[in-house]
């Protein structure tokens, strides 16, 4: 798990986040979502430590994390996987080298060790046999998956998603939204997800955080959305009178 207490980020004179406090889930999804502006990219990387708070406190399990040393530091990262939202292949690597490329970073496994461990992801993700293709060669929705072998290579704990489904077609988003979240249950990871996706919200939303104008305005999941009476989600969930108007008749049909 991972817990978020009073958490501040300025930068010079602007407070991008003013004092939030939650919790992420292990074995479930944990959805980030927001406004563009709202502050959810600054918090995911804070949560990984691509940035460091003004103030507050980011806690995996007991651990307080941006209070460790380096080689602390260094021992709980070989704990995260990341999934960025380009992918961020090596074009001038192969799928395999691209998968392999944190065992080579992190581990002292043998080659053949490496190989088997690539494989298994690869077959997870649905992609046997892709070793020998180059990130041109493949779809963008097959890239995304690619992003999730790399990710989940060494086993991690936590796992960081930073807009999954971004230049992918409906079809594809429900893939990925599906990979991410069976992977999640199976491994029991603490999933956090950066999303703009109302798809990935009412689908996958098991623990959903709200952040506007720097604060956390709302916390649930899925099943309440369509029942919470808080103007900034409704807002934010059904900014279109179409949406509105779907949003309407779901609540009428509740009632039935």
């Amino acid at each position: 798990m991972i817990r978020v207490e009073n958490l501040f980020k300025s930068f010079n004179d602007q407070e991008v986040l003013q004092g939030i406090t939650t919790e992420f889930y292990p074995g479930k999804t944990n959805l980030i979502i927001g406004r563009s502006g709202a502050g959810k990219t600054v918090l995911l990387k804070l949560l990984v430590g691509l940035l460091t708070p003004t103030s507050g406190d980011i806690f995996y399990g007991d651990i307080n994390f941006n209070k460790q040393s380096r080689k602390e530091m260094r021992e709980l990262r070989m704990q995260i996987g990341m999934l960025f939202q380009a992918s961020a292949l090596f074009d001038s690597l192969t799928v395999e080298e691209n998968i392999r490329f944190p065992l080579d970073m992190f581990t002292s496994m043998t080659w053949k060790e490496k190989l088997n461990r690539v494989n298994f992801c690869l077959d997870r993700v649905n992609l046997e046999n892709a070793n020998r293709k180059y990130p041109s060669e493949l779809s963008g929705g097959m890239q995304k998956r690619v992003g999730i072998a790399r990710a989940i290579v060494l086993n991690p704990a936590f796992l960081f998603c930073d807009e999954p489904n971004s230049g992918l077609d409906p079809k594809t988003a429900i893939v990925i939204d599906e990979l991410i979240r069976s992977i999640t249950l199976e491994q029991n990871i603490t999933t956090v997800i950066n999303t703009h996706d109302m798809n990935s919200v009412m689908e996958i939303g098991d623990n959903i955080i709200l952040v506007h104008e720097g604060r956390l305005a709302w916390r649930g999941n899925k099943n309440e959305v369509l029942e919470s009476d808080n103007d900034i989600l409704q807002n934010f969930i059904f900014a279109s009178p179409f949406l509105q108007r779907l949003r309407k008749s779901a609540l009428e049909n509740l009632k039935k």
